[in-house]
């Protein structure tokens, strides 16, 4: 993974030493295929002790495809905790041991049976900081070719096209909610239109 150079952040030069809480022990309440919960008792900074209950999980990635039309690639596809389906960017967790460009390029092909010529890192979301460690990769794909789908066992998705605009508008009327294409749509935006230069 590239490494950030904080000068550009002045915000992630200061000293956060003072909100520093000490891990005294952990123990893991449940061990699942994807996610793995612990119970943590911690000392705060003003000495007094607390417990911590969150999640830990391997990261993901989430691309943003746009194809030569403009368009960008979406999915519709049913998510269990809330009974209903939901209209996101291609997405999934990062394998153990596996690049996070590897995932994104991985995640592209099973899902929308594409490949992209060109990779962009865009930037790095936090969805969950409260109660997980989860972060998601945001990668920009460009120069697409179809060549067919790799869905794994049990994933049922339909992939439709949305303009960037058509797609920020259905973000505003409560159309698509899911966090990490919310953000990705909105950061494609701001590089697109050059409000934001792409990192180098």
């Amino acid at each position: 993974m590239e490494k950030f150079n904080t000068n550009q952040y002045p915000m992630m030069s200061m000293d956060d030493s003072r909100f520093t809480e000490e891990t005294l022990a952990s123990e893991e309440v449940f061990a699942g295929r994807l996610l793995r919960v612990l119970r943590d008792e911690v000392r705060l900074p003003d000495g007094h002790d607390s417990i911590r209950e969150w999640v830990d999980h391997p990261g993901a990635v989430v691309v943003v495809a746009l194809l030569d039309n403009g368009k960008l690639l979406f999915e519709r596809q049913y998510r269990y905790p809330l009974r209903r389906v939901f209209i996101e960017l291609p997405a999934g967790k990062i394998d153990p041991g596996e690049h996070v460009l590897d995932t994104a390029r991985r995640e592209l092909r099973e899902e929308t049976g594409y490949k992209a010529k060109t990779w962009r890192h865009l930037g790095t979301m936090h969805p969950c900081l409260g109660y997980s460690n989860e972060r998601i990769e945001i990668f920009l794909a460009q120069g697409l070719t179809y060549i067919g789908h790799e869905l794994d066992d049990g994933e049922i998705l339909e992939v439709i096209e949305l303009g960037l605009h058509d797609a920020l508008l259905s973000v505003r009327d409560g159309e698509i909610t899911d966090a990490k294409t919310i953000t990705a749509l909105l950061w494609t935006e701001k590089v697109l239109s050059g409000a934001w230069p792409l990192p180098a």
